[in-house]
C-alpha cells in the first residue's frame, strides 16, 4: 500500500506591505476597527502585473529544493484559486509552462478557502492509487487587483491578502514511512449558501452580458460577503470537520500537536478553539501578518510554521478550512 508524504513545502509573498493604516487612508476605517475584528494587522498585496502562476512558481521552486528533488520528477500539477490569471485557460497550465514541465497533467480546482485541503485529497487519491507518484499541489491568489479600496467595500477588503504556498506529495511504501504521511481527508458543501460569500459578475448565466456598465456601478464584479451568516457556519462546521477527521484514524484533540486552521479570521479560529475546548496554544496563526489568502493560507501557515520551529517529524497536524460555496474540509497528516 501507498501512503502520500509532504516531502517540501513552500511560500512566496508579494514585496508590498499594506498596513491597516494604509488602509483607513483609503476609505472609512482604523486599525483599531480591523484589528478587533479579523486580528489582522497587514497583507501583501502586488505592486505589478503579477498573476497567481507568477508567485506560485517561486513557492513551487521553494517545496521542490526542500524535498531534494527536481521540477522534472513532478508527474501532475493541481493548482487551488479563486483568483485565477485568466477566466481560463487554468492557472496551473500557466504555472506548468513556466516550469517548463510540457506534457504532465495540470488542473485547476476551484473551491475557494477549502480549496488546497480539496486539491490535496485530489492528488493524494491519485497517488494511493498509483496514476501519479509526485504531485506539486499549489495555493495562489492575488485578490488586491479585485477589491473595492472605497469604503462600501471596507468590510472585504481589509480581510484579503495575496500569496501563494506549495506542497509537494510524493509516493511512500508503508512499509517505509511508518507512520508518516497523509492519513485522511474529509471534504463537504452546501450549495444552499452559495449567495452568502460570492462574485456574482461577470458570469455566464448573465443575459445578455456577463458584465456591463450597471453591473461595474452596482459593484456586482467585487466580493460579496454575509459576514453574519459565515461566522456562524464557520464556527458550527469547522469542529465538526476537525473531529471527524480525528476520529475517522482513532484518535483525539489529545492526540493532536497542532491544529493549523484556514487563516480566514482570528475571530472565527478562535471561537472554533473555543467549542473544541483547546488552547490557542495548540492553533497555528499567521493571519496578522498576512490576511485571508484563501487557497494559499493553510500552505503557507505549513511553511511558516515549520521554519518557526513549530512543526517537528512525526507530529500529528489536523488542517481544516471553511468557506465560499459553502465549503468545509479537514486533513490529518503525520509530519
Amino acid at each position: 500500500m501507498r501512503r502520500s508524504i509532504i516531502a517540501g513545502v513552500g511560500g512566496a509573498l508579494p514585496d508590498r506591505v499594506v498596513t491597516n493604516q494604509e488602509l483607513a487612508d483609503m476609505m472609512d476605517t482604523s486599525d483599531a476597527w480591523i484589528v478587533e475584528r479579523s486580528g489582522i494587522r497587514e497583507r501583501r498585496w502586488v505592486d505589478c502585473e503579477m498573476g497567481g502562476s507568477d508567485l506560485a512558481l517561486a513557492a513551487s521552486q521553494q517545496a521542490v529544493a526542500q524535498a531534494g528533488l527536481s521540477v522534472k520528477d513532478i508527474d501532475c500539477i493541481v493548482f487551488a484559486t479563486l483568483s485565477p490569471d485568466y477566466n481560463f485557460p487554468g492557472s496551473a497550465c500557466l504555472l506548468q509552462d513556466l516550469l517548463e514541465l510540457p506534457g504532465i497533467a495540470a488542473l485547476d480546482v476551484r473551491n475557494q478557502c477549502s480549496g488546497f485541503i480539496y486539491s490535496l485529497s485530489v492528488a493524494d487519491a491519485w497517488i494511493r492509487c498509483g496514476q501519479y507518484d509526485c504531485v506539486l499541489v499549489v495555493g495562489a491568489e492575488v485578490h488586491s487587483t479585485g477589491l473595492d479600496k472605497t469604503t462600501r467595500g471596507r468590510d472585504v477588503t481589509c480581510l484579503f491578502g495575496d500569496g501563494a504556498g506549495a506542497v509537494l506529495l510524493t509516493a511512500g511504501d508503508l512499509g517505509e514511512v511508518g507512520e508518516r504521511g497523509l492519513l485522511s481527508t474529509h471534504l463537504h458543501a452546501d450549495g444552499k449558501y452559495a449567495k452568502a460569500l460570492w462574485v456574482e459578475a461577470p458570469g455566464s448565466r448573465l443575459y445578455p452580458d456577463r458584465l456591463n456598465q450597471q453591473m461595474l456601478a452596482e459593484g456586482k464584479h467585487y466580493t460579496q460577503m454575509q459576514g453574519r451568516r459565515v461566522f456562524s457556519h464557520a464556527i458550527k462546521y469547522l469542529p465538526q470537520v476537525i473531529l471527524q477527521g480525528l476520529t475517522a484514524n482513532g484518535l483525539s484533540l489529545d492526540d493532536m500537536d497542532l491544529l493549523v486552521p484556514h487563516q480566514a479570521n482570528l475571530r472565527i479560529n478562535e471561537a472554533a478553539a473555543k467549542v473544541l475546548g483547546i488552547s490557542m496554544d495548540k492553533v497555528y496563526s499567521n493571519i496578522e501578518r498576512y490576511g485571508n489568502t484563501t487557497a494559499a493560507s493553510i500552505p503557507l501557515a505549513l511553511r511558516d510554521a515549520e521554519e518557526e520551529g513549530r512543526i517537528h517529524r512525526g507530529d500529528l497536524l489536523v488542517l481544516a478550512s471553511f468557506g465560499a460555496g459553502f465549503t468545509w474540509a479537514s486533513a490529518v497528516l503525520r509530519w
